[in-house]
């Protein structure tokens, strides 16, 4: 099914799992996905920053979100699409929803600067694209330096209605969150879903202020749809300390730089991946580095059975 503006739950952004030399692992493909199913995602997002997306040839890309598609049945996958050009994004955005993707994400350029250009971005990627696919507008203004202030977001989503979420990685951000409800409830912006990144780093109040769920790719999401589900039932204070226990390693793993190897190490202590290789350019844990996550999973485990990993 489409991916629509009713979109609700934790989407966590799919790690791109590799084998020691570098080929594409899908055994751990098949083991992520079935894990992301059994803890009740609402569904994931694949070849995301964090897929290593820009490290794939065109036909791995397709490889791998294919077999994401496949295993994941009825989870809607999103598909990063994000290109230097519109021809590839086309390629890339066409291809995957003929193989059963929900919608695609796009990211904006870093060359953008003014709230034409863009504005007038996306309107461009929805003309090369097409109407009839759903697309996730991705605000992450730390990576991407293209600021995006509410009034261009309700520009964009007025405009296009095939941008149906987005996903909001501003930091601080939970008054832009506050000023889009606020657009809806006045009447002057339809609703669209909002589904967080950062790690989940600041999800704890972004549910409170009226964001829909997680977007992103902590190494426990199983945590994240903990803490949507209990915020739904009114269960805040538990929320609030299920979070505080999980905040040491979740601020460890948003290091710039090694916060890829430090989710992907855990996930492999987790047993859902094979090995914690990247594709280079890459930057792996020192041994010190490995200490430390070790250790930060120790403490959790006191809290948090989950994180008892032997």
């Amino acid at each position: 099914m489409p991916l629509t503006a009713d979109a609700r739950g934790v989407y966590p952004i799919a790690p791109t799992p590799f084998l020691d030399g570098g080929a594409i692992d899908f055994a751990s493909i098949d083991r992520l996905t079935e894990f992301y199913a059994g803890i009740g995602a609402g569904g994931l997002t694949v070849l995301g920053q964090l897929g290593e997306a820009a490290k794939l040839e065109h036909a791995e890309g397709i490889a791998v979100a294919r077999r994401f598609i496949e295993r994941a049945g009825t989870l809607p996958v999103i598909v990063g699409v994000s290109a230097p050009g519109f021809a590839a994004m086309r390629a890339l955005a066409h291809e995957a929803m003929a193989a059963g993707a929900a919608g695609v994400m796009i990211a904006p350029p870093n060359t953008l600067r003014s709230d034409e250009q863009i504005v007038g971005y996306y309107r461009q990627a929805v003309q090369a694209l097409g109407a009839d696919i759903p697309f996730v507008l991705q605000d992450y203004p730390l990576t991407f330096s293209v600021q995006m202030t509410p009034d261009v977001i309700r520009r964009i989503v007025q405009e296009l209605p095939s941008c149906v979420m987005l996903k909001h990685e501003d930091w601080p951000g939970l008054e832009k969150i506050t000023a889009l409800r606020g657009f809806e409830r006045a009447g002057t912006m339809r609703r669209i879903a909002i589904l967080c990144g950062n790690g989940g780093l600041f999800l704890d109040y972004e549910l409170e202020r009226g964001a829909d769920g997680a977007n992103t790719g902590y190494a426990f999401p199983d945590m994240l749809c903990d803490m949507v589900r209990w915020s739904d039932g009114g269960l805040r204070e538990q929320a609030h300390d299920l979070f505080d226990a999980h905040l040491p390693l979740l601020r460890y793993e948003q290091q710039p730089g090694v916060g890829l190897a430090v989710r992907k190490h855990v996930l492999m202590r987790r047993g859902l991946l094979a090995s914690a290789a990247q594709r280079t350019p890459a930057s792996a844990l020192t041994a010190t580095a490995r200490q430390e996550v070790e250790h930060l999973l120790a403490r959790l485990a006191a809290h948090d059975p989950r994180a008892r990993l032997g």
